[in-house]
C-alpha cells in the first residue's frame, strides 16, 4: 500500500505557473504509475497528466499538452507537476493517484484504474 500527499496548490493569476508535488509513503514508488487527475466544481474527475512507473513516459491530456509538465523523482519518491501559463479553466481540485501496473496508455487516462488517491490540493486561477 502506499499512502499520497499532494502539495503546492494555491491563488494564482491567469499566465502565472505553480509546481505540484505528490509525495509518496509505504511501498517503493518507483514501482508504481502515477497520474495527476483535476476536478472542477459540478464537473467530473478528469486526467491531466501520467507518467509510467519505470521509463518514465508521460502522458497528457490535449488541454494541458505544451503547458503542464509530469516528472518523477524516484529517490525521493515524489510526482510533480509543473504548470505553466495557467489559465482560469485550470481551476480545480489536483489529485495525485497511483496503481502497481498499468497495461495500456487507455488506462493511464481512466480515473477508475487507480487503486490510491491523495486528498487533493486546490489550484485557483483568477482572470
Amino acid at each position: 500500500q502506499v499512502q499520497l500527499v499532494e502539495s503546492g496548490g494555491g491563488l494564482v493569476q491567469a499566465g502565472d505557473s505553480l509546481r505540484l508535488s505528490c509525495a509518496a509513503s509505504g511501498r517503493t514508488f518507483s514501482s508504481y504509475a502515477v497520474g495527476w487527475f483535476r476536478q472542477a466544481p459540478g464537473k467530473e474527475r478528469e486526467i491531466v497528466a501520467a507518467i509510467t512507473r519505470s521509463s518514465g513516459i508521460s502522458y497528457y491530456e490535449d488541454s494541458v499538452k505544451g503547458r503542464f509538465t509530469i516528472s518523477r523523482d524516484n529517490a525521493k519518491n515524489t510526482v510533480s507537476l509543473q504548470m505553466n501559463i495557467l489559465k482560469p479553466e485550470d481551476t480545480a481540485v489536483y489529485y495525485c493517484a497511483a496503481h502497481p501496473t498499468l497495461s495500456s496508455v487507455d488506462l493511464y487516462f481512466t480515473s477508475a484504474s487507480y487503486e490510491y488517491w491523495g486528498q487533493g490540493t486546490q489550484v485557483t486561477v483568477s482572470s
